[in-house]
């Protein structure tokens, strides 16, 4: 049984999605457990369980907002769940994001010491070792190596307008994350690792499992993205993220374009209405994409992928990028960078104009590595494989 915030769409409901055809493919019984939430979940033919409604996913949001409380409600949706989950009896139940306001993990783990259910839990973001914030990195913060508290982050995801619960939530979650005995972590990244080697859940047994993608869908997609946007002799520098937070790099994008020129076009895929409303001429923001088909076929319109987010855990979108033939650039010392280095790409340490001049650099010499040593490497199959070997 999988448990996650969502089911078939972003980034952990598409990887989702793909583990539960990897182990039906080998034969074996799965189930998608997954919360009512703001994202259209896509669950198709799969069995799943639903957790909560959107109501209570609503109310649990309005509880982490007042009280900085974020997994500590939804405490009938969860014991609703825990009953089908009895009944399903699981022989392995994997973790994914448990924040997303729509399970209570007080009752959640008690329930999987109680029974011994062997888990694996992936951690696609550092929430499960702190006391409040999903990433740090930006903030320059290292108190979750110690102890949360006076919580620097209490206002960004996930925002809490009053209270700062960061010491007693970093506290709750320490007895309650630590006191399975059969748990066996997954990473999309060395520099996850190495985090998480210095959080309260180092006892773990913690595997490097980096993240694969489908490549009967992120592969070279020609189209009319071009034409139909009048982009046709335009250098497209792209960039793509499900949600487009501070630590994504919005504003680097804004700048970067009044750095590059009238030749080059920056387009932003994922940003809200609003967001978009408040771009400045020459950027080209656009919301969402509906389909990964249509994603890949903006990936192969641009001609180069940026990533500055320096708090990726793994980097999906340049590995797609990748896929489609786009070559990207991102930052050292960053997960991003670690998919990069297994592919093609280029990798800059400095400022925004090392960045911007990478760019130029590309759209006069054209692109460089080996993007068929890249696709096996990253490809669903070899992902499925690690990953349903750490079930035993």
């Amino acid at each position: 049984m999988h448990i996650n915030s969502v089911c078939g769409v972003t980034g952990t409901g598409r990887i989702v999605a793909d583990l539960y055809k990897a182990a039906v493919d080998q034969g074996h019984e799965c189930r998608i457990a997954y919360g009512e939430h703001k994202y259209q979940n896509t669950p198709g033919d799969m069995q799943t369980m639903k957790i909560g409604s959107l109501r209570g996913n609503q109310m649990h949001a309005l509880y982490t907002r007042l009280f900085d409380m974020q997994g500590f409600g939804s405490r009938g949706a969860t014991e609703k769940f825990l009953k089908e989950v009895t009944r399903y009896a699981p022989d392995v139940v994997h973790l994914h994001n448990l924040h997303g306001y729509y399970i209570h993990i007080g009752l959640l783990f008690r329930y999987l010491k109680e029974r011994n259910i062997k888990v694996v839990w992936t951690l696609h973001d550092c929430w499960p070792f702190t006391g409040h914030c999903v990433h740090f990195q930006n903030a320059g913060c290292e108190k979750w190596k110690e102890g949360c508290y006076h919580c620097p982050l209490k206002r960004q995801y996930p925002a809490s307008m009053w209270a700062d619960c960061s010491q007693k939530n970093y506290l709750r979650k320490r007895e309650l994350f630590t006191a399975l005995q059969d748990v066996t972590i997954l990473v999309p990244s060395a520099w996850m690792k190495e985090r998480v080697r210095q959080s309260f859940l180092k006892d773990y047994e913690t595997k490097i499992v980096y993240n694969g993608i489908d490549l009967n869908t992120y592969h070279p997609t020609p189209g009319s993205f071009r034409q139909k946007h009048g982009l046709e002799r335009k250098f497209i520098v792209l960039g793509v993220a499900n949600v487009w937070v501070e630590r994504k790099g919005l504003d680097i994008f804004l700048e970067l374009a009044k750095r590059l020129g009238g030749e080059y076009q920056i387009v932003l895929v994922g940003l809200t209405e609003e967001q978009i409303a408040g771009l400045p001429k020459g950027v080209l923001g656009l919301p969402r994409t509906d389909t990964a088909a249509k994603l890949a076929e903006i990936y192969t319109a641009a001609d180069v992928f940026v990533n500055p987010g320096r708090e990726e855990t793994f980097g999906l979108t340049v590995a797609e990028a990748m896929a489609c033939g786009t070559w990207p650039v991102v930052y050292e010392g960053t997960a991003c960078a670690e998919v990069v280095e297994r592919g093609t790409g280029q990798i800059v340490t400095g400022g925004l104009e090392e960045l911007a001049e990478a760019v130029r650099v590309y759209r006069e010499q054209g692109p460089m590595g080996n993007i068929e040593k890249f696709a096996a490497f990253f490809s669903i199959e070899r992902f499925g494989r690690e990953v349903l070997a750490a079930y035993g």
